[in-house]
């Protein structure tokens, strides 16, 4: 999983953006993710191509967002965090495939809503969540981060 981590920071970089190029996410938040049921992998071909985090209980730095609003503020939601998919299999939508898998995991879970953002720059992670029905809802700031500022997405169920 680290590995396929340290692969997106690689093209994190290599498309300019500041986005995971503190030492986040690391192995701690990846075992963290892990220990609270939050940690997800995508398998083909016995091998691990694609990790993601479907946190499951509220995000605090969802409370506040700025330019705009969430809607059905109220009910319960999940977050998207940390999704990263292998250099070797980029190109056969297996992205989409996988946060189709989790939204079709936070629905069987109960809930009726995913969130989730990135970086303005992050052009390929904002094409995946409009692709697959999200909505650029506002602006949320992420907390310890020199660059915090965070486009905001939400799907209702």
């Amino acid at each position: 999983m680290m590995h396929i981590i340290d692969e997106a920071k690689v093209l994190l970089a290599k498309d300019n953006s500041p986005q995971w190029q503190n030492g986040y996410p690391n192995e701690q938040v990846l075992a963290q993710d892990i220990k609270q049921g939050f940690g997800y992998v995508l398998i083909v071909d016995k091998q691990i191509v694609a990790t993601a985090a479907l946190q499951q209980t509220p995000d605090e730095n969802y409370q506040h967002i700025e330019e705009g609003s969430w809607l059905k503020e109220e009910q319960p939601f999940t977050t998207i965090h940390r999704i990263a998919l292998s250099s070797n299999y980029r190109g056969m939508s297996l992205a989409t495939f996988f946060l189709s898998h989790l939204i079709s995991e936070s629905y069987r879970l109960g809930f009726r809503q995913v969130r989730a953002d990135t970086h303005r720059i992050n052009q390929r992670m904002k094409h995946l969540l409009e692709k697959n029905g999200f909505q650029y809802r506002g602006i949320i700031y992420v907390k310890d981060y020199v660059d915090n500022a965070r486009d905001a997405y939400q799907l209702c169920l």
